[in-house]
């Protein structure tokens, strides 16, 4: 199981990667593998201000649907389009080409509430 150390994690398998105020968003190498094979990503939250917890899309796999929960209050400033042509991305490379959203960080003190990568792959195991 790919777990990047220099990524933050939540428990409903997300994945952070902070630049500055922005965070990229997606799913972890366990949640893609958990859903099997990805057929639809849909997110329509671009320019929206969400709260932590909020539902910012869904993931559609052959066997279920999953909502995607928000790690962190902040704007959803882009997401990536290449995953509603090519959403098979999400299981191929979910912490490269399958990155979800980029949100810009209302407090960057709620970082402190994510997990390390020690601390997910313990949560998994």
């Amino acid at each position: 199981m790919n777990i990047p150390a220099d990524l933050k994690y939540t428990s409903d398998h997300e994945w952070l990667k902070i630049e500055g105020d922005v965070a990229t968003i997606g799913i972890t190498d366990f949640a893609q593998s958990e859903l099997g094979d990805i057929v639809y990503v849909e997110v329509e939250t671009e320019g929206d201000m969400l709260d932590k917890g909020e539902v910012f899309g869904t993931v559609e796999a052959v066997k279920t649907v999953s909502d995607l929960f928000m790690p962190l209050k902040g704007e959803v400033i882009e997401v990536n389009e290449n995953i509603e042509s090519t959403p098979e991305s999400v299981n191929e490379s979910p912490y490269e080409d399958g990155w979800m959203i980029k949100v810009k960080i209302e407090d960057l003190s709620e970082l402190d509430n994510l997990l390390s990568a020690e601390a997910y792959q313990a949560e998994i195991s």
